[in-house]
């Protein structure tokens, strides 16, 4: 498993948790970086996804 699936899978994590703490305390710019994060995390798994693709793993 490549790292950025690791790495990416933990930023999604983090991301629904701010997400989640920015909706509970009204905090839009927390709950806006949540989303952020999450997306970003999103994108780092899909690029490791393809390296292990294209590895054969």
């Amino acid at each position: 498993m490549d790292k950025d699936r690791v790495i990416g899978s933990a930023k999604v994590v983090k991301g629904k948790v701010k997400e989640a703490l920015g909706k509970a305390i009204g905090d839009a710019k927390l709950e806006s970086e949540g989303k952020a994060d999450k997306i970003k995390g999103e994108v780092q798994n899909a690029v490791g996804g393809l390296k292990d693709t294209l590895r054969g793993e």
